[in-house]
Parts: structure tokens; sequence; C-alpha cells
């Protein structure tokens, strides 16, 4: 399978052709080795940083990220989860809201609730 790829490892923004092939990944259009990595995990396990929202239990909601990133395909598994979620403020950037999703934690990446 050959895909066309835009890394997003740093500002250059190389347009990469990836593929994997019988004797490894072929990668071509990269200018730097972070970016040969990037493609090859884009072709065997995609992962992304999830950014959303969680309800604050006494009214409103705190933005949230996850520490790491998770499967791509599990993003959608993860969004059901946020949405019944909520946690106590007052909530300072940083605090853990759920541990251990899809192997990593949510944290709070603003200032929320009494007291914030």
């Amino acid at each position: 399978m050959k895909k066309e790829i835009t890394c997003i490892v740093c500002p250059m923004g190389c347009r990469m052709t990836a593929e994997i092939c019988p004797d490894g990944p072929k990668v071509t259009g990269n200018t730097c080795r972070r970016g040969v990595d990037y493609a090859v995990a884009e072709l065997t396990a995609p992962t992304r940083t999830v950014t959303s929202t969680v309800r604050l239990s006494g009214g409103g909601s705190v933005s949230v990220k996850t520490r790491e990133p998770i499967a791509k395909d599990k993003i959608f598994d993860l969004m059901r989860i946020l949405r019944t979620a909520t946690a106590d403020a007052p909530v300072r950037i940083g605090d853990m809201i759920l541990s251990d999703v899809f192997g990593t934690d949510i944290v709070a990446t603003a200032e929320a609730g009494k007291e914030a």
C-alpha cells in the first residue's frame, strides 16, 4: 500500500510517499530521519493526541487532552467515554481527570471551576 503523507513532526511539512515493501518500509520526500519514523508509524500504527472537554460536576466544563497519543482507531471510543465523564472543581492545568484510558491519562489543559 502506497500513501502520500505530509509530515507534521517539524515545521518543514515535507510531502512524503511511503509504502511497506517486502524488504521493509520505503519513504521518499523526507528531509530528516524523524520524517521516516513518522511515515512508518502512519502506515503501521497511526496515533493521535486527542483534545476535548469534560463536564464539571458543579456546571461548566474544562478542556482536556490525552497525556500520550492513542491509537487512531480508539478516538471515537475515547470520545464516548469523555462524553459521560465528570470532574470535580476546581481543576488545575495538569490535573489527572481520568487514568489509564487506552494506555494514557486524560489531563486538564486549563483551570476551571471554583477558585480556579
